[in-house]
């Protein structure tokens, strides 16, 4: 009885939340961009999806802009699962995608469930 306490008040005095660490259940909508133009060079757009596709071909790694200017990357929970392909093709389009969002070390992360073309793109 006293190691489930101990464990509850090293966790709160340590400010570790458990339900934190599994991510929240979100929907997010926004532009797939390849990360290194976009962050490096401020490359993106429907004039930059050809670069963008060949990047992330080549291991580049996609992300995903959202409207409210947050850049999701796309991680999985499986060893060695890359999210390339699923991204692709959707390359400097618009995404709606509906995954478990965490937030770790100030970078924000989307484990993908789903993925479409958002409505009107």
């Amino acid at each position: 009885m006293l190691k489930p306490l101990f464990a509850a008040c090293a966790a709160l005095a340590l400010g570790v939340t458990p339900l934190a660490s599994q991510g929240e259940f979100a929907t997010i909508t926004g532009r797939v961009v390849d990360a290194s133009c976009f962050v490096a060079l401020g490359k993106s757009g429907a004039d930059h999806k050809q670069c963008a596709t060949a990047c992330a071909r080549s291991g580049v790694s996609l992300a995903i802009l959202s409207t409210d200017g947050t850049l999701y990357m796309p991680v999985s929970s499986k060893p060695a699962d890359a999210q390339n392909p699923r991204l692709v093709p959707f390359a400097e389009a618009t995404v709606k995608v509906t995954g478990t969002h965490r937030l770790r070390a100030g970078m924000h992360t989307i484990e993908i469930k789903t993925i479409e073309a958002a409505p009107g793109s």
